[in-house]
């Protein structure tokens, strides 16, 4: 996950929220975990979004839980999809100094 998303976007904590948007679907209950995990990366001028959907409807503990948390530091804005089966991480450009 990390790999594919350095290769996308040069931002420098796109990865670890990739990583941890995976982690979150891939995290769900053992018997619920999903068949599959559709990661997109969308970038409209310097913002970039990175989301991860799954096709079954998230626990309260990965909306809410650590990796949520994680997702919320790093990212500019993040949310749950409307539909309750994926997470999301907007990004903004990183400022140098």
């Amino acid at each position: 996950m990390r790999q594919w998303t350095r290769g996308r976007l040069s931002h420098g904590d796109a990865e670890q929220i990739a990583n941890e948007l995976f982690v979150a679907l891939l995290g769900s209950l053992p018997a619920r975990r999903p068949d599959v995990i559709e990661m997109t990366i969308s970038t409209a001028g310097s913002r970039a979004r990175i989301s991860a959907t799954g096709f079954l409807p998230l626990p309260v503990l990965q909306i809410h839980g650590p990796g949520a948390l994680i997702i919320s530091c790093l990212s500019h804005s993040s949310g749950v999809s409307l539909d309750g089966h994926g997470l999301w991480a907007q990004l903004r450009p990183e400022v140098t100094t």
